[in-house]
């Protein structure tokens, strides 16, 4: 495997978050970009970051940026995991590698009750989406499969396994705090050719 693509695509990254005149929208359509021709070839995500847990969903870091400016990430989901519901506090692009996830959308109501708002999408290979609180960021993702692993590359906009996140408990006004981490203590060596 070759980690070429990766490297390309981080960056790539770098010199878009060094931009600082952008605003939000404008990172978010030219990530998507990015996002798009990383996801778009299955051939550099090393095995040791699309390993699946059979009881977890695996967030595997990929590259975190010095300045805690963005973060990469593999999400590798064994057939029928999901999450909780929850948000990201920041925006996020995500492409999906293989297989496919679906994603169902909260919101809260006006008694500041979360409810599901009836949306729900499914990314399949090759397919991105965005996140952000200004767009709506609170949701639950699930493998669309029973039967296979799915693998999707996130991209964070700050470094998303130390980020004080929330999850949430539809029907209720309730949410917890809690910050994810990553599922290894090693990242990618995008020097290796």
């Amino acid at each position: 495997m070759s980690q070429a693509r990766l490297l390309e695509a981080v960056q790539r990254l770098i010199r878009l978050v060094e931009k600082k005149e952008l605003k939000e929208p404008e990172i978010l359509l030219q990530a998507k970009e990015i996002m798009r021709d990383l996801v778009s070839q299955d051939d550099w995500l090393d095995e040791t970051f699309a390993r699946p847990h059979p009881e977890y969903y695996q967030q595997y870091l990929l590259y975190g940026d010095p300045l805690d400016r963005f973060s990469l990430v593999s999400f590798v989901w064994a057939g029928g995991q999901n999450t909780p519901v929850h948000d990201h506090t920041v925006w996020g692009v995500i492409g999906m590698l293989r297989g496919a996830e679906t994603e169902k959308h909260f919101a809260f109501n006006e008694e500041n009750i979360l409810q599901e708002t009836g949306k729900v999408t499914t990314l399949s290979q090759g397919d991105v989406a965005c996140v952000s609180p200004s767009i709506g960021d609170i949701h639950q993702v699930s493998n669309a499969f029973q039967d296979q692993t799915s693998i999707s590359i996130h991209l964070y906009g700050g470094n998303i396994g130390k980020i004080q996140r929330h999850v949430f408990y539809p029907g209720t006004p309730e949410r917890k705090s809690f910050i994810s981490g990553y599922s290894s203590n090693v990242t990618a060596n995008l020097w290796v050719k």
